[in-house]
């Protein structure tokens, strides 16, 4: 019996499709309307394996917060993916950190536009703080980059 079990089991994974197996990288990317710097992130999370679509928005800053991103922890730019948020320049690689934990929370924060993240070049004086947004709406520093 053992044998058929595994031989079902095994013959079910293998017909499923690899989206249904493997979580999917698809967002979407909300802009300002008149901002630049949000192409270059959509494009270097493109070649770290997302699957990104652009938007241009007219009150991004409203979307954030109908999102649940506290005032002061907004950037030029707001992901949705696979159920959470995530505001500003953050790198592929702290993004897919969350993905694979999913903590319950309601996404990422980098505020503002500093220099020296991902489709921000220029020099970074010091690690940039990744917040947490809790869903009561506190923060947390979640890692640095």
């Amino acid at each position: 019996m053992n044998r058929l079990w595994m031989f079902l089991v095994g013959a079910t994974l293998a017909s499923l499709p690899a989206s249904a197996v493997a979580e999917s990288l698809q967002g979407t990317l909300y802009k300002a309307q008149e901002c630049d710097c949000c192409e270059a992130h959509a494009e270097y999370l493109r070649k770290n394996g997302f699957d990104l679509k652009i938007e241009p928005v007219k009150n991004l800053a409203e979307m954030s917060i109908s999102a649940g991103v506290p005032p002061g922890f907004q950037g030029c730019h707001l992901i949705k993916l696979n159920g959470y948020v995530f505001e500003g320049h953050i790198t592929s690689e702290i993004i897919k950190r969350v993905l694979s934990e999913r903590p319950d929370i309601v996404g990422l924060s980098i505020p503002g536009m500093p220099s020296g993240v991902p489709g921000m070049e220029g020099p970074k004086d010091e690690p940039i703080k990744v917040y947490a947004i809790k869903k009561d709406g506190t923060t947390a520093t979640y890692a640095e980059q």
